[in-house]
C-alpha cells in the first residue's frame, strides 16, 4: 500500500518549493519546532554534517517550520547550514502532515509543531515517516533510510 504524500507548495530559502517540483527524486522533509532554538539548532546542523552523504545518495533536504522567511536567512546564515528552509506560515503543510499538534510544557498547553522527518520517495510516496523525534542519532537515522530507497 501506497501513502502519497500530502500536496504543499511553500516559499523557501532557494525558492518556492512544491511536491509536484520535487517528484522523480527522493526528498527528506523535517519540520521543527522554531528558529534558532537548541534542539532545532541541534537537528539542522545535524543535517548539514550530513549534507555531502545525502546528496551523494541523491536525496534533498528540507526544512521546515512556522518561521517566516526572514527569519529562516539569519538562521541559515548564523549556523552555517546546508539545506533549504520553508516557510509554513500559515500552518498549510503542518496540518497536512499532520504535526501541528498540542504540547505540553512547564505546565501549560499551546499548539506547535512535533518534530517529525518524512523520507518521500522518488514517486511522491511517504516512504518512512519519523514522529517525536529525538535528536540524537536521527539525521545518521534517516540518511541510512534514504540510502536504502
Amino acid at each position: 500500500m501506497t501513502n502519497p504524500a500530502p500536496d504543499f507548495t511553500l516559499p523557501g530559502t532557494s525558492g518556492d518549493v512544491s511536491l509536484a517540483d520535487l517528484k522523480g527524486k527522493p526528498f527528506v522533509l523535517f519540520f521543527y519546532p522554531r528558529d534558532m532554538t537548541a534542539g532545532c539548532i541541534k537537528e539542522a546542523e545535524a543535517f548539514t554534517a550530513l549534507q555531502s552523504d545525502f546528496d551523494a545518495a541523491g536525496v534533498a533536504v528540507y526544512g521546515i517550520s512556522k518561521d517566516s522567511l526572514a527569519s529562516h536567512e539569519k538562521f541559515i546564515s548564523k549556523k552555517a547550514l546546508s539545506m533549504a528552509l520553508l516557510s509554513d506560515e500559515a500552518s498549510d503543510a503542518c496540518e497536512a502532515f499532520e504535526v501541528w499538534k498540542e504540547k505540553k510544557m512547564y505546565g501549560k498547553t499551546f499548539m506547535g509543531i512535533e518534530r517529525s522527518t518524512f523520507l518521500i520517495d522518488a514517486q511522491g510516496n511517504i516512504a518512512r515517516e519519523w514522529r517525536k523525534v529525538k535528536v540524537p542519532g536521527h539525521a545518521e537515522e534517516v540518511l541510512e533510510a534514504a540510502k536504502a530507497l
